[in-house]
């Protein structure tokens, strides 16, 4: 028996896009999948999409609730889902008609895969490759190496208490990811394109605040210090400081124009210092 994929929408107000995500979904190869459109109190026409492609194929299953944020969102879909893998997907991206196929030959041919993901693309106000780092644990404490829509295990979500429900302006995806993966967990990524990134105005990390930002990669930081102090030995504001300092010294050593400048300053500084 085929084993079936639950793939969670969550959308707010993003009708104008969700009947183009929902057809990339429904023009799988794969077949054995069911498809939650979670209406995160959306005060568009996001029902009356979800609701006509829901008509159109019972794979298609619509659910309803309050404003509660994406979080809550992924968590209300992937309870209500019966897959044993999971996929979230936001509600203005895109999938390739092959990529739950691949992914799913993926860990069918490693079973101890705990992620699955691939190489993406980006399109909207911006178009291109979207290079993603080669994955490893330190990169990940870096920064978010990894976009939302990856695969994986429903007894992963369980096993460390689903999306951070506390985490409403944005970086869920992020923490989530450190959770499951931090002790050491496989994750392999497609080598082809099969996810695409829609740019817009209304982006989500768009609209993420300096301070809000700043909030909450402290959160993070903290609900996992023993992966930070661990991949890279200090909390992640830090070594993103200490590594704006270090280009910045680079882009004054090459270049010729600021060369003796900096050899002055560096003489200066060290003469005070004495």
């Amino acid at each position: 028996m085929s084993q079936l994929i639950s793939i969670i929408i969550p959308c707010f107000n993003q009708s104008i896009w969700l009947a183009e995500t929902l057809e990339s979904v429904y023009k799988q190869t794969y077949v054995h999948w069911e498809c939650l459109i979670v209406n995160d109190g959306s005060t568009d026409k996001t029902e009356e999409v979800a609701k006509n492609w829901a008509v159109k194929d019972d794979r298609f299953i619509y659910i309803t609730q309050p404003n509660l944020g994406v979080s809550v969102a992924r968590n209300t879909g992937i309870t209500l889902s019966k897959g044993s893998i999971v996929l979230c997907l936001d509600a203005d991206d895109l999938i390739s008609k092959d990529y739950i196929q691949l992914a799913i030959a993926a860990f069918l041919q490693n079973p101890s895969l705990s992620l699955v993901y691939s190489e993406a693309e980006k399109f909207g106000e911006k178009r291109g490759k979207w290079i993603l780092p080669e994955y490893s644990l330190q990169r990940m404490a870096e920064s978010n190496i990894i976009f939302n829509a990856a695969f994986f295990k429903k007894e992963d979500w369980k096993r460390v208490g689903g999306y951070d429900e506390k985490m409403k302006e944005g970086l869920e995806d992020w923490e989530f990811w450190i959770h499951i993966l931090k002790n050491g967990a496989k994750v392999y990524q497609i080598p082809k394109v099969c996810f695409f990134y829609r740019i817009n105005n209304q982006s989500r990390n768009r609209s993420i605040i300096f301070n809000n930002y700043k909030i909450l990669y402290e959160y993070i930081s903290k609900k996992h210090i023993d992966f930070f102090i661990k991949n890279i030995g200090t909390y992640p504001e830090l070594v993103k400081k200490m590594n704006k300092m270090k280009r910045e010294f680079e882009a004054l050593k090459y270049s010729r124009k600021n060369a003796l400048k900096v050899i002055f300053n560096t003489l200066i500084f060290r003469k005070r210092k004495g």
